[in-house]
């Protein structure tokens, strides 16, 4: 049994028209569907942009629901209620489909993401790394020992003193070996 009330916003005179426009619709008239695009364009885009919001994507949705109406018109079962809410209803599910998809899609995006560094970060680490491989390979250019006693008083944290002890060198051989070491070093880095 049909129902008596109009669809959402139109007046009752005004649905039964659409419920004929989409009985001619169904058998391929294009006159008549461009009747009913033009009355219910407005509406099916109201609805959908209150669910999507965006109005480009809004848009979008609403000219698929008109276009799925032309190709579906034959479905329509005026006994189960009015032209307008029959495509209100496509229109409706149509917005929440996409919203749906759109969430669906950022979650995956969330979930499967490695969050990346800052570009800076990245050049940084790079940077970093080319340095300490100059480094080691200066290091390489030196003297057993200079390159032994540099490596415990810079990257041991030893005192000359100490150096010369665990080495079995006098303090004034560890500063003349750590002095040529470095300024070799300097020259081999391009340091002014």
């Amino acid at each position: 049994m049909r129902s008596a009330a109009p669809g959402p916003g139109l007046p009752e005179g005004r649905d039964r028209d659409l419920d004929g426009l989409l009985a001619l619709v169904a058998r391929g008239d294009e006159a008549a569907f461009a009747s009913l695009y033009d009355q219910l364009a407005g509406p099916v885009y109201g609805l959908v942009r209150k669910v999507v919001r965006d109005p480009a994507q809004s848009e979008e949705v609403a000219q698929e629901v008109l276009l799925e109406v032309w190709r579906m018109a034959a479905r329509f079962d005026p006994g189960k209620g009015s032209a307008a809410t029959w495509v209100l209803t496509i229109a409706h599910r149509r917005a929440v489909d996409l919203v749906r998809s759109a969430v669906a899609a950022a979650e995956r995006e969330q979930r499967t993401s490695v969050p990346l560094p800052p570009a800076d970060e990245v050049a940084e680490a790079v940077e970093a790394a080319l340095e300490r491989e100059r480094v080691r390979r200066c290091l390489d250019g030196l003297t057993e020992l200079q390159r032994e006693s540099i490596t415990l008083a810079y990257y041991g944290g030893y005192s000359y003193r100490e150096v010369a002890g665990l080495l079995g060198s006098t303090l004034g051989t560890i500063k003349t070996r750590i002095r040529d070491g470095l300024i070799r070093l300097r020259d081999c880095l391009g340091v002014t």
